[in-house]
Order: structure tokens, then sequence, then C-alpha cells
């Protein structure tokens, strides 16, 4: 573990976590708990993770929540969880609570046309099957493919989409293995803010991303908690700590539990 804000004090940070009535662990998916796999509905939690999440689900005091860039429908079959964690997913345009209700952020009809639009121009250059869709956004995965295919799905896509971000107003962003085509106005960050909201102004909360679309979740919890970057290798980030997984995250994640039950 590196501590990359020297005004983190990660020592007073633990004895808050000891201390504290009302805690929370804010997890993104992918890169994050479980390891990038070039087929996504294999990518499949690190050996111990799900063991440690559902002992942390069995404790009164902490608020577990997945915030994923995924769609819920295909995370759902990943988790595999004992019980129910509040999810939050494709940015924070869906939520999941804990007893089951589901809401979905409402869109800007030109923003949804954009992609439908985007999505036809996919299909007609012939990348169709690397085309994720999402509540709220489209998807080119390349994650896995030789340096000269990648450069050839970036040459042919990334114009084009960019055309039709400025033009239908949606937003385009690369993240570590695509490019993601999204409607405005909704991210992790908006999610992590929500969430710390609902929660006393003294409480315990830290967020685990390692993407760049986890930037917004770290700059939203700032001063208000802390920001953990999960990644073997570090990168320029607002996140306040560095771990690399899986071994200095399954140590993070046991650190919530009682003395008593820690792994």
């Amino acid at each position: 573990m590196k501590i990359l804000n020297p005004e983190i004090d990660l020592q007073a940070f633990y004895r808050q976590m000891r201390e504290g009535s009302q805690k929370a662990i804010l997890l993104d998916y992918d890169g994050t708990i479980a390891p990038f796999h070039v087929e996504s509905d294999k990518a499949h939690l690190y050996p111990g993770v799900r063991e440690l999440l559902n002992r942390i689900m069995e404790l009164k005091d902490i608020r577990l929540v997945i915030i994923s860039g995924r769609w819920i429908k295909d995370l759902m079959p990943l988790l595999q969880l004992d019980g129910h964690p509040e999810i939050w997913g494709s940015h924070g345009l869906e939520r999941l609570r804990m007893d089951g209700s589901y809401e979905l952020t409402s869109m800007d009809e030109k923003a949804l046309n954009g992609l439908v639009t985007a999505d036809e121009l996919v299909d007609a250059i012939g990348y169709s099957d690397r085309c994720e869709k999402k509540p709220g956004s489209l998807a080119i995965h390349w994650r896995g493919l030789e340096e000269y295919r990648i450069n050839e799905i970036r040459d042919r896509v990334e114009p084009r989409w960019s055309l039709i971000a400025e033009g239908w107003g949606l937003s385009l962003q690369e993240f570590d293995g695509g490019l993601e085509l999204r409607v405005p106005g909704q991210n992790k960050g908006d999610a992590v803010e929500t969430i710390l909201e609902e929660m006393e102004k003294d409480s315990v909360v830290a967020y685990l991303g390692d993407d760049l679309t986890d930037e917004d979740a770290f700059r939203s919890i700032k001063g208000k908690g802390i920001g953990v970057l999960v990644r073997e290798e570090l990168r320029p980030t607002l996140a306040d700590v560095w771990i690399k997984p899986p071994a200095e995250l399954l140590a993070f994640l046991s650190s919530w539990l009682p003395q008593r039950e820690k792994v």
C-alpha cells in the first residue's frame, strides 16, 4: 500500500473504521475486485473476495455498494453473493437497492437518438460484435487484441463517434480496453455524492476503483473519505491510496472486519 495524498492519516482512518457507527465500502467491479477478462462474462471475482464481501455484508454497520460501468443485469450473475448488495450500474444511471427496487435515470431523447446513430454506424463498418450496449451508452471493446488491430478500430470508430458526440450532445471517453459513448449528466462521482448525502457526516467511507472512469468518484469522495486506486501499476490519479490486487485488496477488505474475524 502506498499513500498518495500526504494529507491522509491512514492510522486515523483505521481508528475511525473501528469506532465509527456508520461505514460504507464503495467498489468498482472490473479491474478492481475482479481481474479483466477478454470475455466480459468470464470476469469473475478475485479468489477470496466473494468470501470477504459476504462477511462484510453480515455486519449491520457497513454499507456495501457496487458502482460499475456494467449493466446491472450483466453484473448480477458474476457477483454470486449470499446477500443482495446495493448496485449502481451503467456509471450511475441505474440503481438497484437492497430491497430489490430499481431506478433508471431519465435521459435526453436527442442523446439517445445519437446512440442509435452510433450503433448503426458501428454495424455498418463491421464492429457490431465488439460493441456493448447499455442503458445510456455504447462501448467498443478491444482488450486482448494486438496493437495494430486496436489502432485500426480506434482510427475507424473514434473520429466518427466524436462527430456524433458533438452533434447529439454525448460524451466520448476512453477506458482501459476500449472507447465509450455516453449520455451526459451522470457518472460514478454522482453516485458517490448521492450515497454520501444519505449517510451521516462523520461516516467512514472508502471508494475503490482502477479505471479513468473512477476518477469522478475519487474527486467526489475527496475530503469526505478515502479514494483507493486498485491496479498493478500506478498512474496519475486523484486517489489517496494505491494498492495492488489481489493481495493488498484482500488485506484492505479484511481490515473492515472486526478484529476477531480478520483473515
